[in-house]
């Protein structure tokens, strides 16, 4: 989050993926307007209520923005001062907080509050920047990410990295087939992926290297200047990406845009097979690997290493445990 934005993103942010597509344009299918995402049935009616605020906000969208901002924890806090459920800064929520269940009280950390006043916000910024092309939904989450005046200046979702990863992981969220199906990665597809990748243990990192047919020439640059261009190889992603399209299972290109396509795994429930990610925040994971048991990844680690086991705390960051879905029959 820029700081001529008005909500952080999820509990902080920093930026290290690799450059995410712009949002889909003008014409593209819409968000459902039906709630199919799974959210705690607690806040269910207040998503599907406040979701119906504006045509932008649907209530997919919203809980797709409310799981990435703070996973539905409505005692979230961030680095920089943002604060619960949706994670408002304390002067937007001072212009834009609302009593939502009319006890009198405009109470941030109160979802009764905060989920309409997200839902409000959003529509306001949607209005500012009515009339920038493209796909209206994207421009507005660009906004409330970077700023209204950033998207009207570039005439669109800006070309900031941390912001096109943003847009692009919610309304993949948002998007998702129905959950609870059961529709997940089999232990035999697992052990499938696992074998793929442990084939290419020392294979050489590469920015952006890696398909679903195998180590790949990447690009430039990393955040800290490193290139892939020369380099045939697997980044984070890449290497995922490929041992999944092995078990039949077709993953997005980026860390982010993975987390957004598997089904979250609470602790405990961890099982090999299960990607990991790190990040500071839902909205700016970075890195991922493949959970092999006993604590430990495989995973391609960073420029200048080989893909290779490494324990499960190898960055301070780790942020969250998700499995791959079956819905994506083809790479997205």
């Amino acid at each position: 989050m820029r700081a001529s934005a008005a909500v952080t993103i999820g509990v902080g942010a920093t930026t290290a993926v690799v450059a995410a597509a712009l949002v889909q344009g003008a014409g593209d299918s819409p968000l459902s307007t039906a709630l199919s995402l799974a959210v705690p049935t607690q806040y269910r009616s207040l998503i599907e209520g406040a979701g119906n605020t504006c045509p932008e906000v649907t209530p997919n969208l919203l809980a797709a923005l409310l799981t990435q901002e703070s996973g539905f924890n409505p005692k979230a806090t961030s680095p920089v001062g943002a604060q619960g459920i949706a994670q408002f800064m304390p002067s937007t929520w001072e212009k834009h907080g609302v009593d939502g269940n009319g006890d009198g009280k405009r109470d941030v950390w109160d979802p009764e509050d905060a989920i309409p006043a997200a839902a409000g916000y959003l529509c306001g910024i949607a209005k500012d920047v009515r009339d920038v092309p493209g796909d209206k939904q994207g421009n507005m989450l660009a906004a409330y990410n970077a700023g209204s005046e950033a998207v009207r200046k570039y005439g669109g979702v800006p070309p900031y990295k941390e912001t096109q990863n943003y847009v692009r992981s919610i309304q993949a969220l948002a998007n998702k087939p129905t959950t609870g199906n059961g529709k997940t990665a089999t232990t035999a597809q697992a052990s499938t992926a696992i074998n793929a990748a442990t084939k290419m243990i020392g294979t050489p990192y590469s920015w952006g290297g890696g398909n679903a047919s195998g180590p790949s020439t990447g690009v430039c640059c990393s955040p800290r200047g490193r290139s892939g261009e020369s380099i045939t190889g697997f980044d984070c992603s890449g290497l995922t990406l490929y041992a999944y399209a092995k078990a039949g299972i077709a993953l997005p290109r980026t860390a982010a845009q993975q987390y957004a396509a598997s089904e979250p795994v609470k602790p405990g429930q961890v099982r090999p097979g299960d990607l990991v990610f790190y990040g500071s925040s839902l909205s700016s994971i970075h890195h991922v690997g493949i959970y092999i048991g006993g604590g430990w990844i495989l995973d391609a680690p960073r420029p200048g290493a080989q893909v290779r086991y490494d324990p499960m705390d190898t960055m301070p960051d780790l942020i969250a445990v998700a499995r791959p879905t079956t819905h994506h029959a083809k790479e997205i």
